[in-house]
Formats: C-alpha cells, structure tokens, sequence
C-alpha cells in the first residue's frame, strides 16, 4: 500500500481505499490531498469521497473543496429526481412500469450507494412493447433525438437494449431509455421480465430494481458490457449494495440472467479493492484497468485500456457484426472528414 506519509498515491487504488477506510487521508501531506482529490475529481467519485470524509481533520483548503462537492452533490440529487419525476409524468398516461436506473435509482431510493454520488443521465427500464409509446410520449413532453445520423439511429433501434438517447430541449438532460441491461448483440442475454417483475415500487408511480438487481446491472455493465472507464465507480455502488443488503439469493439471481460469473467477479473484487483480498489471476488485469490514474488524473497504462476496450466491443456483438459496424463508422468519419 502506498505510504501516505511520505509518497503521493501513484494509483487511484488509493482512493479506494480511502473510500473504504477514510482515516487513512488524515496523515496525507498536500501533495497528497492534492492527488486524491484529483483522482476522485477524475473517476466521478469526488462527492463520494466528501461524503466519506465528512467530520475528518483536514486542511482547511481542502474542507473547503469537500464541503462544495457535497453540495454539488446535493444540487445534483435534487435536479436528478426532479428529471424522474418529470420522465414519470411524460409516462404515467402509458400505465406500463417505469423503473429507474443506476445513480437515481439510488438517491431516489435513499440507498448508501446514493450518498453524494456523481448522476449523469437519466437511465430507465421498460417493457420492450411499451418503447415505441414511450418515445412517442416523452418526444411529445420536449425530449429531442440526440443521434439524427441514420446509421446510429438504426444500429440502436435494431441492435441495442435502448432507444436512441433523447435530450430535454429545455432542462438540456439526457434520458436513455432500456428495454434490457445489455444490447441484443452480447453473448449473454438477461431476463429484463424477470429484473421489472422484481423491481420495488418507490410509491410515487416508479420503481427502482431489488437489491440484488441492482448488483447484478452493475456486474453487467461492469465485466458484460463496456471497457471499465469509470468502472471505480460503478464497483463502489457494488460495495455499498453489498453492504446494505448482503448476497442472499444473489447467485441464484446472477444465475437466472446468466451473470454469475460477472456477478463473481464484482463481488471479488469489491474485497480486492476496497478490503484486504489479494487479486489473483484474471482479476488483477481488472484491478490494473480500474486503478489506471494518476496523482495528476490523468489516465494511465494505455496498453491496459487500449486492451479491455478492444474486449468491449468484442463483448457486443460476434466478429462478424463488429467488423461491419467499425467499417460502417469509419467511412462515415472519413466522409465527415
């Protein structure tokens, strides 16, 4: 482990376990505070991070940038489920279910995994025969089409487990709206039946999914789906799910949508990063990917990256399908160009 006393964090594994245990920040020396909190500026965890370190002995410059990203944070919960319950009225008339996703699924649920987390996009699931009425309501409530080009209008409708992303043309707030938690082309196919028949009512006309739901979305779009960038962050939910709920049921859950071997992992390397297991085999290329920052935040190990965003694409679609689509986007930037 790096030692914060004389040496600045050379990984964001670091800020992990910071995270996980905030009193070792207190002996950090300004260099120090300076690269963790660009790591976590970084890797979207900064409100995280000072929700952590909320009431720990700091130098007062460093409060001071805490005590804005709590409030960011804050401003970002607030502005995140209004964005639902504006999606929530635009749907309601469609009496389908609606479930939230991710980051607002979290603070609108009140969960551990929401305290001062970062929220992007406005991520949803609903039955796959209720996508055409649900564009159809939220282009009629001031949504836009973000992708106008044909190819990627296409390639999503046909291909991806999500409509094309929508943006508000007033609040300038994107919406994607899931029909799954994987695109059609993956070789592994969740029940997304089964996560909505699963998911928890919030009450207010929304759902968010069962605990176990949420680990397993977080696996899959973790080790199933994309290349890991901003993958510290999407483990942290994992560790504070796990921390709240436990894994009852969850294998057998993991089983269901053919995620138990993601599922593992997550749950792996959870203890990995932020408790005291020691990564072994194929899990250490993970933990070498998800800590690729530096004290200036910038990215590093570019042959790691460069790697697992090569198996991301592999990941979405056979070998086939994939040459055509970068083929397809590489005319389409040379005509651009």
């Amino acid at each position: 482990m790096t030692d914060p006393v004389t040496r600045t964090p050379a990984s964001a594994r670091f800020l992990a376990q910071a995270l996980a245990e905030p009193s070792i920040v207190t002996r950090l020396d300004p260099a120090g505070w300076s690269a963790v909190l660009t790591m976590a500026r970084a890797e979207q965890l900064i409100g995280t991070l000072a929700t952590r370190l909320d009431g720990l002995p700091m130098p007062g410059a460093v409060a001071a940038i805490l005590a804005d990203a709590r409030a960011a944070a804050e401003q970002g919960r607030r502005a995140a489920l209004w964005e639902a319950e504006m999606a929530r009225r635009a749907l309601a008339p469609l009496g389908c279910p609606v479930v939230v996703l991710k980051g607002t699924a979290f603070v609108a649920a009140g969960l551990m995994a929401g305290q001062g987390r970062s929220i992007g996009d406005l991520d949803i699931l609903v039955p796959r025969e209720a996508l055409d009425p649900a564009e159809t309501a939220l282009l009629a409530a001031g949504w836009e089409w973000v992708k106008p080009d044909p190819y990627d209008d296409a390639y999503y409708r046909r291909w991806m487990h999500e409509l094309p992303p929508l943006i508000h043309r007033e609040r300038d707030r994107m919406i994607d709206v899931h029909h799954s938690i994987l695109p059609l082309t993956a070789r592994i196919t969740p029940d997304p039946v089964a996560l909505i028949a699963d998911s928890v009512p919030l009450g207010n006309g929304l759902s968010v999914l069962s605990p176990n739901g949420m680990i397993v979305h977080a696996a899959a779009h973790l080790f199933a789906d994309g290349d890991l960038a901003g993958g510290l962050r999407n483990l942290w939910d994992v560790r504070c799910l796990i921390a709240e709920f436990g894994t009852q049921g969850l294998a057998d859950d993991a089983d269901r949508h053919g995620l138990r071997i993601e599922v593992e992992r997550a749950v792996r390397l959870v203890e990995c990063l932020f408790g005291e297991r020691r990564a072994t085999g194929i899990d250490r290329l993970f933990v070498r990917r998800m800590t690729a920052r530096d004290g200036w935040g910038r990215p590093t190990r570019p042959a790691t990256r460069l790697a697992f965003y090569i198996r991301s694409h592999w990941l979405r679609m056979p070998p086939a399908m994939l040459a055509r689509h970068l083929w397809a986007k590489w005319r389409k930037a040379r005509t651009r160009a």
